[in-house]
């Protein structure tokens, strides 16, 4: 299951995945959460999920801004619609970029580093959509600016 914020295309970090490992699964879930305008979404309209081709599947889940996502629920609706993720044995794979402030982007020396404590100062992604620690394969990246 790979997290991504992209609704379309092919998320940063399978590609880095398979660039390095030359490999893929037999199925490979894309999701996205998505946040809504309201508070809180309705059940009915929480998950709407896609099979693309080839065992690869894209899912939507929608939440309102007042509301904090649970990836573990995706995973077992997914169950319900198809696709063959066991909840206890799926893998979470996560993009993780690190910045490093000393690329050619016009930009303050001072802020290129204050944005850089910034982004390694945020709350990690795990802890935000509450994945299980011990099933996260995390894939980064360093980008200069």
């Amino acid at each position: 299951m790979f997290l991504t914020p992209t609704l379309h295309g092919a998320p940063p970090s399978l590609v880095h995945h398979f660039r390095h490992n030359k490999v893929l699964h037999d199925e490979v879930i894309l999701v996205s959460i998505v946040t809504e305008a309201v508070p809180e979404v309705e059940d009915g309209r929480r998950m709407e999920s896609e099979s693309l081709s080839q065992g690869f599947w894209r899912v939507r889940a929608h939440y309102g801004f007042m509301e904090r996502p649970d990836v573990q629920w995706v995973v077992a609706r997914c169950c319900d619609r198809g696709m063959t993720a066991v909840p206890e044995e799926t893998t979470f794979f996560l993009g993780r970029a690190t910045l490093l402030p000393v690329g050619p982007a016009r930009m303050a020396r001072w802020r290129k580093r204050l944005f850089a404590f910034m982004s390694w100062n945020a709350s990690a992604a795990t802890d935000f959509f509450r994945v299980p620690p011990d099933r996260v394969l995390e894939l980064g990246a360093r980008i200069e600016f």
